[in-house]
C-alpha cells in the first residue's frame, strides 16, 4: 500500500485503550488498516483474509529493493510477480 490517506473514526474507550497500547508497539496503524480492509473486501472471512495476505505478499515484493533492477521481456519481475499474485485475489 503505498498510497495511504489519513482518516480519523471514533471509537468507544475501551477500545481506544487497546488501540494505545497497540501503537507503543508500533501496530496500531496496521492493525486498524488491516480489519478496516478486510471488512470492506467483503462478508467472507476466509475470502478477506486470503485477500489480505495476496496484499501482504506484494508489500513484501515491493520492499525488495534490488528486485526493481531485475527485467524479464521489458518488464520489471517486481510488477509481474505484483500482476500475477493480484490475478489470484477476487
Amino acid at each position: 500500500m503505498k498510497n495511504l490517506v489519513p482518516y480519523s473514526v471514533y471509537l468507544p474507550v475501551e477500545y481506544y485503550d487497546k488501540i494505545k497500547e497497540l501503537a507503543k508497539e508500533r501496530k496500531a496503524s496496521s492493525t486498524v488498516r488491516d480489519a478496516i480492509c478486510m471488512i470492506l473486501d467483503g462478508d467472507d472471512k476466509f475470502q478477506a483474509g486470503y485477500n489480505k495476505a495476496i496484499k501482504d505478499a506484494i508489500k513484501e515484493i515491493d520492499a525488495i529493493k534490488e528486485i526493481e533492477h531485475i527485467a524479464i521481456r521489458g518488464k520489471y519481475l517486481n510488477d509481474l510477480l505484483a500482476t500475477q499474485l493480484k490475478q489470484l485475489g477476487a
